[in-house]
């Protein structure tokens, strides 16, 4: 074996596990020790160039470089904002929340992806692409971000002693094992093939095909779900309806509740406790609501006490969260083409810690404008707490 082809060998043992500096290196020290031709021999038992060779022997005259490095320090294309000191400056100017807004400004709330900023600070004199925007973006600490739902907004002055007074009342029925819900309607849904939100798992490329546009369609309407929800038994009944939110439709769904559910987990209750928000078709109000909370505690034999949530705290109802969101999960993704869709979805789901769900719908109608006189609401057998007796309030049989 001569000397190309036990370098040849060697090269290809050895190679694979360098560098491209450890492989010219190598080679430029082998081309040394052969001499005379030791630079064409390597070049071809290695296949490196020759430019390659003489470049590896000029780094062998030259100190080591430190561990870890290819080339030497300093090398290759600076960052942008260090050959445009003026750039980071300028993007921030844009994507500052105080001038973003501005109709005048540069750039509008209609222009903020990393082409559109691109853009701009190219009209400002900086000339760079929107990879470099997006990199310059990531080095400030800016990521895409959606509105957050956190302020409030005006507080009431009584609100935390409303929720104090709500935990005392709670805590008391549940000791005394008498029914306590929690009550609201959930947003209204189109009926029809309408794009849903979420996403569910399909076979690729077969998405479900839905309509283009989110008309709504007169002849199926929509569906309008009230939820009860069972605190301490953590239990959940929807009414579907098809006609209109009233107070009338609220309480009906409350009677149904007790009629098919709540009568025969709580066989021997005479008192029951409602937790609902302060508008909507259960505000604190409504006159209707509480002529027909009357019809409904004279008919079942129930003392029904109300608690209202301070105007503006609807998140801190339990019915959102222990309810309602994990209706919104089951049916993600699904369009929703008919109300007995709506209600067997609804009816399966559960959860892991316990929660069972029933639904019904609901073809009743409920007119709009009922008044109720003054003479009808004297008759109500309705007593005030001494706290905040808006808010809360009992309502026994006639």
């Amino acid at each position: 074996m001569d000397a190309e082809e036990i370098l040849e060998a060697k090269y290809e043992a050895l190679f694979p596990h360098l560098d491209e500096r450890q492989r010219r290196l190598v080679a430029a020290a082998d081309a040394e020790l052969l001499g005379r031709g030791g630079v064409s021999t390597v070049s071809r038992s290695s296949g490196l160039s020759r430019p390659t060779i003489y470049k590896g022997a000029q780094e062998l005259q030259k100190e080591p470089l430190e561990p870890g490095r290819v080339r030497k320090g300093g090398g290759g294309r600076k960052p942008v904002q260090v050959v445009d000191t003026s750039i980071v400056k300028a993007l921030e100017s844009l994507i500052d929340s105080t001038t973003r807004g501005d109709p005048m400004a540069p750039l509008r709330w209609t222009s903020k992806s990393t082409r559109h900023l691109a853009g701009a600070l190219a009209d400002r004199g900086h000339d760079v692409s929107h990879q470099t925007v997006a990199e310059l973006l990531r080095a400030l600490d800016y990521s895409l971000q959606g509105a957050a739902k956190t302020l409030e907004g005006a507080q009431h002055p009584d609100r935390d002693a409303q929720f104090k007074y709500i935990a005392r009342t709670t805590k008391k029925y549940l000791r005394q094992r008498w029914p306590i819900i929690s009550v609201d309607t959930k947003k209204k849904e189109l009926i029809g093939d309408f794009k849903p939100s979420g996403r569910e798992y399909k076979p690729k490329g077969k998405p479900e095909k839905v309509l283009v546009h989110d008309f709504p369609d007169p002849s199926l309407g929509k569906a309008i779900p009230y939820g009860v929800y069972d605190v301490g038994r953590d239990l959940g009944w929807v009414n579907v309806g098809t006609d209109h939110d009233t107070a009338a439709f609220a309480v009906e769904s409350i009677r149904r509740w007790w009629s098919l559910m709540g009568s025969r987990v709580y066989p021997n209750a005479k008192r029951l406790l409602i937790c609902a928000d302060a508008g909507g078709s259960n505000g604190h109000r409504s006159r209707l609501w509480k002529a027909k909370l009357q019809e409904f505690a004279t008919t079942m034999g129930l003392e029904a006490t109300v608690c209202h949530f301070p105007p503006g705290t609807s998140k801190w109802n339990k019915i959102e969260h222990r309810l309602f969101s994990h209706i919104t999960l089951n049916w993600r993704g699904r369009p929703l083409v008919s109300h007995d869709i709506v209600v067997k979805l609804i009816g399966s789901t559960k959860t892991k810690t316990g929660l069972r769900v029933k639904a019904r719908l609901d073809k009743r109608k409920y007119p709009l404008g009922i008044q109720i006189s003054d003479e009808a609401m004297a008759a109500i057998m309705l007593t005030r707490h001494k706290f905040h007796g808006d808010w809360n309030y009992s309502i026994a049989p006639q």
